[in-house]
């Protein structure tokens, strides 16, 4: 049964590699819903993101490939229980109707966003939140004509405590300092 996963890929920062990533799924003929490239924290280390909805064995099977592709340090898959995440959304809307009624400042409190630029065009919104809250925005304010509308890739964390790649960076150090 498919179902939402969240891939992180941690790696250096080398020219190619989000090719060579999107080539593992793209062979497997699997669709990327979201993608995050930032710097982590680990300083010199990247860390992707990437939202697809697959088989957990399929997932697991890309995964495996991808850590094997050279340059990337540790691969890991989890499911949204396991993870808090988050995207951005940025609604530029006509000025008229606010001038002509308070309708989308109470669209905008009630759906916790904020205000980012008013101008004598336009208003542009800004809302985080899982997607179905950023889309369900977008179509409170599709009834004054949204102009422009932007959704970010996913960021996401893992609830867990521990750093899963910190630990095998350790794990890994200790085995070559034992080589020796």
């Amino acid at each position: 049964m498919k179902k939402e996963f969240i891939i992180t890929i941690f790696s250096e920062n080398h020219i190619g590699l989000l090719t060579r990533i999107t080539i593992v799924f793209t062979r497997r003929k699997i669709n990327i819903d979201s993608l995050t490239v930032s710097e982590s924290a680990l300083q010199g280390i990247y860390k992707f993101t990437i939202v697809i909805r697959e088989t957990e064995a399929q997932t697991q099977k890309v995964v495996n490939q991808l850590e094997k592709l050279i340059d990337v340090l540790k691969a890991f898959y989890h499911t949204n229980e396991e993870m808090i995440y988050q995207e951005i959304a940025l609604y530029k809307v006509p000025i008229e109707p606010i001038y002509e009624s308070d309708a989308i400042e109470k669209i905008v409190r009630k759906a916790g966003a904020r205000i980012l630029e008013i101008t004598k065009d336009y208003v542009v919104v800004e809302k985080t939140g899982h997607k179905e809250d950023t889309q369900a925005l977008f179509e409170e304010l599709n009834k004054f004509h949204v102009m422009q509308f932007i959704r970010s890739g996913r960021v996401a964390i893992t609830r867990d405590p521990i750093e899963r790649l910190s630990e095998f960076l350790k794990e890994r150090d200790a085995f070559l300092n034992s080589l020796d």
